[in-house]
């Protein structure tokens, strides 16, 4: 690096600098610190300003004098005193602390000469490389020459070393300067020209550091020539700093000389060196409360965070509790649908939220033991155990609410069978029962024939056969009905009302039939003819009937199968049935061979053929009208016993399609996560690489998830059937669901450990080594292999460690690792505990030293001194929490910086 200073507006930093009369210097840096940067652009051809060089006549030769004067010597003409290159010699040897060669002492040119040649080779050897200047220019007393070497010692011995925050020399200097006077009204320093014209900065330089030499409040800004001799007779008087500048030279020029006065400022950043001692202290309490304000932002997010996923809870219990049955299967499948959309939509990122809070809360918790704070302990109601008792809750509802829904749906699928099955016997019933009851209260025999009597009889006989033949089906009625309101059916008082009308009506008919048959009976003994072929058809055709009846209600009965085993015994009762119908055939023609045969003596003895049967209201053409439609009804029968049967087919394929997919989900779940628990257990390669793997542990996992979406759409399809069993699989879905949910749990939370050792390493400087080796102790004495040491295995662990164990120390280190009374010590409490052995950090020791600096040694701290230390946002967070000084010697205002600074690790109440 090269620099380059010109002399018509200030400084310059470039590759060469040139002066107005051809001299060129070169400054090579053997640190590559670029300590002067140039504001202004100059004219090599303009001559150097009368103001400037008398400026920096004063104020170098100031300069000069300020070190030679350690001596005994001085200087009064800049460029006459140092032309013998002696003074010059004794210069570099004072502000260096080095010897440079013994001088030439004789009076001639050359010895001149070779004198200024050893201040320059001196120069040179620092680092400086000096371009087409000799010492001939100096000993000839030229001014430029000579106040550009003073300048070009100045930036090397008394600005080179400033540095802040690893600026260059000359922004180092304006940012300390920057920062030592933010405070302060009518202060903004942004160069080292105009902005010092006021006095103001001076001013304010030397009251942050020695409030007790100028009274700050009292200054004028309008008043630059006091302000600026006050600052120049206080920093000669007290602080030792010669006055190398004139006021009215500074407020009479436009722009006053950068290099005078970044001369003057940088013998104040000297003076006040050891007042950095505060500055040291001031950023170790902001990295120190910035830590604070990190872990309180992390546990205002955790409360946040807690608070959304309890409400959630809350909210969503109570609904899975709620188990108001519907009345309609339309209305549970909408419940079913909603619960549906609960699992797929709401409850998984609800999941996430839940791993997501149990990983934040330890990685917090991890900081601050790791930074040796309290730990931290959530509001009443919101703790990790509380969310998981929550959680526990809201999945417990949850599987409950399932098996309701499935029940309800069950119920209602039964309730829906069994009502329309009543509907239609009760009305087959009631239609069979039409105009009976005014039949049998009917004395038509009283004024009949003693034939036509006995017919009455016979007929009341084939009446009474009919209505034994019924009494099954009102007994079925009757059944079908109670079960009905067993299963709490909604519309059960219809049920019941219509039931006790057909038992009323049934009582009746058998009260009004045996009525009837003593009436007639007692007719009968006046009667002696009866027709006995039209009594045998009437006993043989009413049982045929009824037959008939039965076949048809069989054929169109109701039915609810659940397997392909239950469709395929109703088909083999259909095909039995089908057999029978030959033979039930050949009943129907003798029947009719019967009436036939009637007719054929009704014809021999004249009688016309149309004759009506006494005995029985059934007809030939009734019995050939059912008959033809119980052929009718077997084909649609078997029709809808085989449409039954392709549907238990397709229940079957979906049970063996879910099985398929479950079979091999459910391993795969139980593997990765044994996978998982050997990792989590491997000390083999570094803690990046343990992550490495559970990264791509996690991105297999990831990328299953399709699998679990298929087959959630498969249970689905199992569901909307109907289908509530699989006999091909022990995983229901339930099942995967929950193991699913573990694995994204365990993952999640595995990763999260090894971030917090990773954490923990780099905090505390463990190296992987040492976590390999705490690694190894636990999980050789990890016995049981359940992620913890028990009590006597921890101890048996600190002995192999070399640890000395009394009784009592043992007792303090269990309450460090196991403050609950588990008997458990787990992996992350050991690192901690084994990290606090093996290294330090800070302490509220620290902490309070660092106050006690800013509070200049008093055992309080006002307000003005923190806002004048601190940035404003660490300022302002003392001065909210910092409780008040009661101590005898306290001043208004003043804070307790002693409490605070226990409180923030714990070690008080406040």
């Amino acid at each position: 690096m090269q620099t380059s200073v010109d002399y018509n507006n200030g400084y310059t930093m470039q590759t060469s600098v040139d002066y107005n009369n051809g001299y060129t210097m070169q400054m090579q840096e053997q640190q590559n610190n670029d300590y002067t940067i140039q504001d202004d652009e100059w004219d090599r051809d303009l001559l150097l300003d009368p103001a400037w060089e008398k400026q920096q006549r004063k104020t170098f030769t100031a300069w000069c004098n300020s070190h030679l004067r350690k001596a005994g010597t001085g200087i009064e003409n800049i460029e006459e005193d140092f032309r013998n290159g002696l003074k010059l010699m004794l210069l570099l040897e004072v502000i260096s602390g080095e010897r440079l060669p013994k001088p030439d002492r004789g009076k001639m040119r050359f010895h001149k000469i070779a004198n200024v040649n050893k201040a320059l080779d001196y120069i040179t050897s620092k680092g400086v490389k000096l371009v087409s200047i000799g010492a001939e220019e100096i000993v000839d007393g030229n001014i430029k020459m000579t106040l550009g070497m003073i300048w070009t010692i100045i930036l090397r011995f008394a600005i080179q070393d400033i540095s802040v925050e690893e600026t260059s020399a000359k922004e180092g200097l304006l940012l300390w300067c920057q920062r030592k006077t933010a405070p302060y009204r009518n202060v903004n320093v942004q160069n080292f020209h105009v902005n010092w014209k006021d006095g103001l900065a001076l001013c304010a330089l030397i009251h942050r550091h020695r409030p007790d030499l100028i009274d700050y409040a009292k200054l004028n800004k309008d008043d630059p020539l006091g302000n600026l001799n006050l600052a120049f007779d206080v920093a000669e008087k007290y602080l030792d700093i010669p006055k190398m500048l004139d006021a009215e030279d500074i407020i009479n020029s436009p722009k006053p000389d950068e290099r005078a006065i970044m001369t003057y400022v940088s013998c104040f950043y000297h003076a006040f060196a050891g007042a950095e001692q505060a500055e040291t202290a001031a950023n170790r309490i902001c990295t120190i409360l910035g830590v604070n304000q990190e872990n309180e932002s992390l546990m205002e997010e955790y409360e946040k965070l807690a608070s959304q996923l309890l409400e959630w809870i809350r909210r969503m219990t109570p609904w899975l509790e709620n188990k108001s049955p519907e009345t309609t299967m339309a209305a549970m499948r909408g419940k079913l649908e909603d619960f549906r959309d609960y699992r797929r939509q709401h409850k998984p990122p609800k999941v996430q939220e839940k791993c997501q809070l149990e990983i934040n809360f330890n990685t917090l918790q991890t900081k601050l033991r790791i930074s040796n704070r309290p730990a931290f302990m959530p509001s009443e109601g919101r703790m990790v155990s509380d969310i998981t008792s929550a959680w526990t809750g809201l999945e417990q509802a949850e599987k409950g609410y399932e098996e309701w829904l499935l029940s309800e749906i069950r119920r209602l699928e039964r309730l829906n069978h069994l009502a329309e099955k009543f509907q239609m016997k009760a009305t087959s019933h009631q239609g069979w029962s039409v105009g009976k009851d005014s039949v049998l209260s009917q004395k038509d025999y009283e004024s009949c024939s003693l034939t036509e009597v006995r017919a009455l009889l016979r007929k009341h006989e084939a009446f009474e056969s009919d209505l034994a033949a019924h009494q099954d089906r009102v007994e079925q009625i009757a059944a079908i009905a109670q079960e009905l309101n067993e299963l709490d059916y909604h519309a059960a008082s219809s049920i019941n009302e219509r039931c006790q009308g057909i038992c009323d009506q049934w009582d009746q008919l058998g009260t009004l039939t045996q009525k009837r048959r003593e009436n007639l009976e007692r007719t009968e003994k006046l009667l002696e003819t009866i027709d006995q072929l039209f009594l045998e058809f009437s006993k043989r055709s009413a049982p045929f009937n009824n037959w008939m009846e039965g076949a048809m209600e069989d054929l169109q009965d109701m039915f609810i199968v659940h397997t392909v085993d239950e469709i395929q015994s109703l088909i083999s009762a259909h095909d039995q049935f089908k057999a029978t119908l030959p033979e039930a055939d050949c009943e129907r023609q003798a029947i009719l061979s019967i009436y036939t045969e009637v007719q054929k003596i009704a014809q021999s003895y004249g009688i016309s053929p149309n004759l009506t049967n006494p005995y029985s209201d059934i007809t030939p053409t009734e019995i050939g009208l059912k008959w033809d439609k119980v052929k009718k009804l077997v084909p649609q029968r078997n029709s809808i016993l085989q449409e039954e049967l392709a549907r238990q087919h397709t229940n079957e394929r979906l049970r063996r399609q879910f099985a398929a997919q479950a079979n091999i989900i459910g391993p795969w779940i139980q593997t990765r996560m044994e996978e998982i628990g050997r990792s989590s257990v491997d000390i083999g390669g570094s803690l990046e690489d343990q992550m490495s793997q559970l990264k791509q542990f996690e991105q297999v996992i990831i990328n299953y998830k399709s699998n679990i979406d298929k087959l959630e759409g498969d249970h689905q399809h199992i569901q909307e059937s109907l289908v509530f069993d699989n006999k091909h699989t022990n995983y229901t879905m339930e099942h995967i669901r929950v193991g699913w949910e573990q694995l994204l749990t365990t993952i999640a939370r595995t990763i999260n450990e090894i971030e917090t050792q990773i954490l923990t390493r780099d905090a505390k400087g463990i190296s992987q080594q040492q976590m390999n080796e705490f690694r190894q102790s636990f999980t050789h004495f990890d016995r049981k292999k359940k992620g913890g040491m028990e009590t006597d295995d921890f101890r048996a662990c600190l002995i192999s460690m070399g640890y000395d164990l009394g009784e009592s120390e043992f007792a303090r280190i269990m309450s460090l690792v196991d403050p609950n009374g588990s008997n458990k010590v787990t992996f992350q409490t050991f690192v901690d505990f084994m990290t606090r052995e093996t290294s330090d950090s800070d302490t509220s020791e620290q902490v309070l030293a660092s106050f006690k600096i800013l509070a200049a040694d008093k055992p309080f701290i006002l307000l003005e001194e923190l806002r004048r230390e601190l940035p404003p946002e660490q300022a302002e967070y003392c001065i909210s929490r910092m409780p008040l000084y009661n101590g005898p010697d306290g001043v208004p205002g003043a804070l307790d910086y002693t409490a605070f600074s226990t409180a923030l690790y714990g070690e008080s109440d406040l």
